[in-house]
């Protein structure tokens, strides 16, 4: 199979590596910037490119990994590719593509993504979603190749997957840095954190989260939340977010 990566970000490197891990010829990868393109071509084995002009017709995959906004351009410069044209977005509808003409579809990996962690891409959940029934079946035996997660998800439902991903990837990743913020500033480490965190996160493997939901605000106990603002009198914005999420442990409980 022959695959051009329109992108050479986090999630365009790792479709990349995975595509070429299993098999795949990457052909070319495009990037605005030829040196980011040539970084990720020179560990595919493709060829470097900056203009979408100079995209390979032939190819049996356009794999678009870019930001959200610049989909539609970049739709716009395929519309003579002969293979199917999928974006991995899990925002962006499908109907982007709507007045292209092209075999088209959605190929969106529930996974974070970053360029120097390397990951397994067969425990990635792949959800994908295309034009036809034609077409949904030529992506489900390419998302095939990489993971044996594959998922059908319209774009309403991909959605709802990908707020929810935000609250529990995005969201807690940022505590974790708010958390390492607290720590620093009182001459702490965040590496004594890390058991905890491990622990919470193999805790929701085998439970629903709020069957497990530990904590001050869940035992209604004042007098430790009143001390805990106490120590963020002097940062507001870490007080507001600590009130906000005690409330809501509390009206959920």
């Amino acid at each position: 199979m022959k695959v051009v990566c329109i992108g050479s970000g986090n999630v365009a490197t790792h479709f990349s590596n995975a595509f070429k891990a299993n098999g795949a010829e990457l052909m070319q990868v495009w990037s605005k910037n030829q040196n980011h393109a040539a970084e990720l071509a020179k560990a595919t084995g493709a060829m470097p490119i900056s203009d979408l002009k100079k995209i390979d017709p032939t190819a049996d995959l356009y794999l678009i990994a870019v930001k959200d906004d610049a989909i539609p351009e970049v739709v716009e410069a395929l519309n003579a590719v002969q293979g199917i044209v999928a974006h991995t977005s899990g925002a962006t509808d499908i109907n982007v593509f709507a007045e292209s003409g092209m075999n088209f579809g959605v190929l969106y990996p529930l996974q974070t993504f970053s360029k120097q962690k390397a990951l397994d891409f067969k425990n990635v959940p792949l959800c994908i979603e295309a034009k036809d029934q034609e077409t949904l079946d030529a992506l489900k035996s390419i998302a095939r190749m990489l993971s044996p997660l594959v998922y059908e998800v319209n774009s309403e439902k991909r959605r709802i997957l990908h707020l929810s991903a935000v609250f529990a990837c995005n969201f807690v990743n940022h505590l974790y840095a708010l958390s390492n913020d607290i720590l620093a500033k009182n001459d702490l480490d965040f590496e004594i954190l890390r058991p905890l965190i491990m622990e919470t996160a193999e805790k929701v493997q085998d439970a629903f989260p709020a069957d497990v939901q530990t904590g001050p605000a869940i035992r209604n106990d004042e007098q430790t939340i009143v001390k805990h603002k106490e120590l963020l009198k002097d940062m507001p914005e870490l007080k507001d977010i600590y009130e906000t999420l005690s409330k809501s442990i509390k009206k959920t409980h």
